[in-house]
């Protein structure tokens, strides 16, 4: 059962209303001038409360500190029908203010129904974080835009098609940088594209953006963005449920992953629904486990999407070559120990025209994403590189499964299959495995664990 909130959320016009702050205080000298930004009347009592200071007020906010004078005034509130605030006593509260966060006519309340103060603030500062000023004129753009549309008589369904288009577009980071013509200037033409339709809607767009190794929080902040905003999802087999929890309530999810031995969808597949979905106006993401361009296809994406005359752009993501390691508490490069990596496939390391055992041999770190085939990977690894050089396999990597098995290539496919490590895995062989789980006094395990706190995100 849900619990019901204690306060209904509401904005107030206080243009000309009549507003009492009580108290000599800085927190009165902040709601009165909080108060006069709203356009209220504010009648600030510096004194000790005195009956009848709220007669005729529309509401009042008590900061004095003065536990018999916020009786008084409570009492008086009850009888004049004013809406009272009593600072930092709840229970004497008709309403609370929430904390805010403001860009302009953009108003975003946080509350906690008085639970924590703290709370409501840590959060209205993230946000100030993510929503930078020029958050404020785009609301009025949006606004200018919305007007424009209704005079000239335009749908609704085409209305909301411009918006969603505006906000999608680049008129925000215009803002951001000042170029406010520019950004007039794009919602001007998405205003004239909405006006001179003939029903069928303008053309949409194809993101291709990195999910990341696993845990939610590391995806990027423009990948975020454009699953909540999205229209339609393609996303690859291994994307957990907690990244696409952050798409929006009305996206559709497409699974168009590639199970090796099972059954897959088709590039070519694939390609010509992201095309079709596009055409018709949506904003396409393909959502990719990874980075895009490191072994995921992302390039013969984007060719296809190029020649059907597409609008595609790609967002990053944090590959797995990077971030398992990181997980598991491995450097792939250390002073003094390793000063060149490389990267490849597991498919790709089983298979000509990798030469696998020249590239284990020129580098310091070698890092083997998925290999499915890890007892032939190993076996030819050791063959080159000695059966005692170090190795790991990190099991679902950044997630609540993750596990890191540590063992010299020689043994590793062994140990691998008493763990029972399951896929995604990725394979790291180099001295960088063991340069941190020996310090001294700390044990592999506990410093596995360690790692693991510290890579992952506050």
């Amino acid at each position: 059962m849900i619990a019901q909130a204690a306060y209904y959320p509401v904005f107030l016009d206080l243009r000309e209303r009549r507003c009492v702050v009580l108290g000599d205080t800085p927190l009165a000298d902040e709601k009165a001038r909080a108060l006069r930004g709203s356009g209220a009347i504010v009648v600030h009592i510096r004194r000790p409360f005195q009956a009848g200071d709220l007669v005729g007020a529309y509401l009042a906010i008590d900061a004095s500190d003065d536990p018999a004078a916020q009786l008084e005034a409570r009492t008086e509130a009850d009888r004049e029908r004013v809406l009272l605030n009593v600072a930092d006593v709840t229970h004497q509260c008709d309403w609370i203010a929430p904390a805010l966060v403001q860009r302009g006519p953009l108003q975003i309340a946080i509350s906690t129904s008085g639970e924590s103060p703290f709370l409501a603030r840590a959060l209205r500062e993230r946000i100030e974080r993510i929503l930078g000023e020029e958050w404020g004129p785009f609301t009025r753009l949006m606004g200018r835009m919305r007007r424009r549309l209704r005079r000239a008589g335009v749908s609704g369904e085409a209305q909301q098609r411009s918006y969603r288009r505006l906000l999608r577009s680049r008129a925000a980071v215009m803002l951001r940088d000042g170029n406010q013509d520019a950004a007039a200037a794009l919602a001007l033409t998405i205003e004239q594209g909405a006006r001179d339709t003939d029903g069928s809607p303008a053309m949409g767009e194809v993101v291709l953006a990195g999910a990341g190794p696993g845990d939610p929080d590391l995806l990027t902040m423009g990948a975020r963005a454009v699953l909540a905003d999205a229209d339609i999802v393609f996303h690859d087999a291994l994307i957990g449920a907690e990244v696409l929890g952050l798409c929006g309530p009305r996206t559709r999810l497409v699974d168009a992953g590639k199970r090796a031995g099972g059954r897959s969808t088709s590039q070519s597949d694939i390609n010509a629904a992201m095309i079709a979905a596009a055409r018709g106006g949506d904003l396409v993401v393909r959502l990719k486990g990874g980075d895009p361009f490191l072994f995921g296809r992302g390039g013969e994406e984007v060719e296809a999407l190029q020649r059907a005359g597409i609008p595609v752009r790609v967002i990053p993501g944090v590959s797995a070559a990077l971030a398992a390691p990181a997980a598991a508490g491995i450097p792939v490069t250390h002073r003094g120990v390793a000063a060149s990596v490389a990267f490849v496939t597991g498919h790709r390391a089983q298979r000509e025209p990798i030469d696998l055992g020249a590239l284990a041999r020129s580098v310091d770190t070698l890092v083997v994403l998925m290999p499915s085939e890890l007892e032939t990977i190993a076996g030819r690894l050791a063959a080159v590189l000695g059966a005692d050089r170090p190795a790991a396999i990190v099991s679902q990597a950044t997630t609540p499964n993750q596990r890191v098995v540590r063992a010299p290539i020689g043994r590793i496919a062994a140990a691998a299959r008493v763990a029972r490590v399951e896929a995604p895995s990725t394979l790291i062989v180099g001295a960088v495995v063991n340069v941190l789980s020996d310090i001294e006094g700390l044990s592999a395990a506990e410093h596995q664990t360690h790692m693991g706190a510290l890579a992952s995100p506050m």
